[in-house]
């Protein structure tokens, strides 16, 4: 998706604040966090939504929540909530799957 922002910094064609990547996902911290860590695990394959996602689709989301739990091991991160918003209803502001990793202080679901 030439104009999709997670495509973009997936591609190192926008900066952001990488805290790792790897072949499959790239993990940087939100531009508005709701959290003291508030960190955002993208696959680097365009898919719009959880809603969208296809049987050969499912491993890639599997990686990212597995991605997810290793970057709070990583981190020390003990306690923290993992949020998948879908949809414009359901507060998904970006047309590519993603999830939250919120830690830390008051977290405000996004």
């Amino acid at each position: 998706m030439e104009n999709c922002i997670f495509c973009k910094i997936s591609k190192h064609e926008v900066s952001s604040d990488i805290v790792v990547e790897d072949a499959e996902t790239i993990v940087f911290n939100d531009i508005h966090p709701k959290a003291e860590t508030h960190l955002l695990i993208v696959p680097k394959k365009h898919i719009h939504s959880v809603s969208a996602v296809t049987a050969e689709d499912w491993p890639i989301v599997m990686n990212v929540v597995k991605k997810a739990a290793e970057v709070a091991k990583d981190k020390n991160i003990l306690g923290y909530k993992l949020v998948f918003n879908v949809g414009r209803d359901g507060g998904q502001m970006i047309d590519h799957l993603h999830l939250h990793l919120l830690a830390g202080g008051k977290v405000e679901l996004p």
